[in-house]
């Protein structure tokens, strides 16, 4: 009873990634698609939990058959309700077994979500869903778990590497491919070349960390939950802490010196890639091994995505594919080679032992589920593609797929909806056409506005605009009025510059320059020096950093008070 019901708690934790999965995908992608990536995260477990119960939980668990291909399909979830619930005298009930091994299958499936997002129609991922619930994950799933061929012959993966997370990212990397690019994300020449990458930063990356977090938690469930001894799951809480945060300082280092500073959404992909690469063998290795396994996929994840994305040009949003598949078939693969004997799993890998033999077993099994599992998802995105359609038209994609999908104005009511940078993108066939006849010059007017008469006598005006930091504001104005400045107009603007050589990257990609939030101080002077003015704001803004600010002067031709109708030097005046 208590194993068993650590192993129902074990399987609530893995439910409870779906939120995880759900943060991270939608902190790594733009706002207005964040109710839509919510809604399939959602979806996955409803849909998946109806298609499982009837069919893929006994593909997965039922008799084997054809040579231990599948299991042999049953109705006992519904025709045998009393035996399927009842405690037997080893092992879980039939009950445990359906509900982990469900939460399991959703996670396989929702993995697919982010390397599909922001382009998908619903609709169509609604039906993908349910082909991998249905028949994908539950057959490859068998070969492992469920007594089928590949655990006859003694492959070991303990939590998914290759069973959950390499088939998602096989999946994921197949949609990827079939769906195309995001728009805007590849600007191509007249010969369809790739000339340029952009990077699509994510909306928000506190809800990115939130997802990361999420998981790791959940992930103590996902590894431990089939533990049955204390011991057991001691040592694979402690495999499944140390690989993530190995990899996650690894990657740190590496995108540090490689790209001059620490790539935050790197690194949350990179605790990821260390836990999915740790599930395989969180019960064959020990510490040096977790440690062995955190290095690797630290340096891998970041590698795939930016081949991915750089030289491929396969546009996958959350990094799903360098998360899963690449960390999926690392950790499956590792088992071999570290799989110390003193773990609880007892196996032998190359680097204890000397013998190829588990390594070998291992490889085969990575091979074959690969290529199946790429084999029927090529298959399903091909089908749904000619027969419902798979990509949201173009202007649902600009529009965002919450209002064009579910109707949803924004998922964040109280804010100001972001400007999309990329509505304008190479290849876009459906740019209106220039139909007026109407010149440029009249189209869009410029006028000379006239001057005043010139006076060599009368007194000279200078306008002085300073464009500064918010957090240097109260210091300029302190010094502006000890220095006699009595009137001001300040406002908020948005300003953007870059400075020759010194790039930001994002996920590798480099950024184009983004608009960020400045305060514009305008000073009218006369009586005191202009040059007053300048050297004390360049004191005051001063701090050696790039975006100090700057500052313009012009010449004013005259100043009239509204109110009591004064011009010139009164008009400055602001005592009667």
């Amino acid at each position: 009873m208590t194993v068993e019901f650590w192993y129902l708690i074990g399987a609530a934790l893995v439910f409870w990634m779906q939120a995880g999965f759900a943060m991270v995908e939608t902190g790594f992608t733009r706002a207005k698609n964040a109710g839509n990536i919510i809604m399939k995260n959602l979806m996955d477990f409803c849909i998946g939990t109806v298609v499982f119960s009837l069919l893929g939980y006994t593909l997965m668990m039922g008799e084997d058959a054809l040579f231990g291909l599948i299991g042999l399909p049953n109705m006992d979830l519904f025709a045998n309700f009393k035996n399927f619930i009842a405690s037997p005298d080893n092992g879980f009930t039939g009950a445990s077994t359906f509900v982990f091994n469900l939460v399991f299958c959703a996670t396989t499936a929702t993995i697919v979500s982010g390397s599909m997002a922001e382009r998908t129609k619903f609709s169509a991922y609604c039906i993908y869903s349910a082909i991998i619930s249905l028949i994908v994950y539950p057959i490859e799933a068998h070969w492992i778990w469920g007594g089928g061929w590949l655990s006859q012959i003694g492959f070991h993966d303990y939590a998914g590497s290759c069973a959950i997370h390499m088939v998602g990212g096989v999946a994921a990397l197949v949609g990827a491919i079939i769906l195309g690019p995001r728009i805007g994300k590849y600007v191509k020449d007249k010969t369809g070349k790739v000339v340029k990458v952009n990077a699509i930063p994510g909306h928000s990356i506190p809800l990115g960390a939130l997802g990361v977090f999420i998981l790791w938690l959940g992930w103590y469930g996902f590894n431990g939950a089939a533990a049955t001894t204390a011991s057991e799951l001691a040592s694979i809480f402690l495999t499944t802490t140390i690989a993530p945060a190995v990899a996650t300082c690894t990657t740190m280092i590496f995108t540090w010196i490689k790209n001059g500073k620490p790539d935050v959404s790197m690194c949350l992909n990179a605790s990821l890639a260390g836990l999915v690469g740790i599930t395989a063998g969180c019960d064959a290795m020990d510490a040096v091994g977790a440690s062995a396994v955190g290095i690797v996929s630290g340096i891998l994840v970041v590698i795939v995505v930016e081949v991915l994305d750089l030289k491929l040009h396969v546009d996958d949003p959350v990094g799903a594919v360098g998360v899963h598949m690449a960390n999926g078939i690392w950790g499956t693969l590792a088992v071999g080679l570290l799989a110390n004997p003193d773990a609880p799993a007892g196996l032998g890998g190359l680097f204890y032992t000397g013998s190829f033999s588990l390594l070998a077993v291992q490889i085969l099994g990575v091979v074959t589920v690969a290529a199946y599992a790429a084999v029927m998802m090529i298959i399903a995105f091909k089908i749904i593609d000619k027969a419902h359609g798979l990509r949201a038209s173009v202007d649902d994609e600009l529009a965002g797929l919450d209002a064009s999908e579910h109707g949803l104005p924004s998922s964040y009511a109280d804010f100001a909806p972001s400007v999309d940078r990329y509505t304008s993108y190479a290849g876009y066939d459906n740019i209106p056409a220039v139909v007026g006849d109407t010149p440029p010059a009249e189209a869009i007017p410029v006028k000379q506005v006239p001057s005043f008469n010139n006076n060599p006598d009368a007194v000279k005006f200078t306008k002085i605009e300073i464009v500064c930091k918010e957090s240097r504001f109260d210091a300029l104005k302190k010094a502006m009025t000890e220095l006699g400045i009595t009137g001001m107009t300040v406002s908020h603007v948005l300003g953007c510059g870059i400075q020759k050589g010194k790039p930001e990257y994002y996920r590798g990609v480099e950024l184009e320059t983004n608009l960020l939030p400045k305060i514009q101080v305008d000073i009218v002077v006369s009586k005191i020096p202009v040059r007053s003015v300048i050297e004390t704001a360049k004191k005051v803004l001063y701090t050696g950093h790039i975006g100090d600010g700057k500052i313009f002067v012009y010449d004013v031709e005259n100043v009239v008070k509204v109110r009591t109708g004064e011009e010139g030097f009164d008009a400055l005046q602001d005592v009667e």
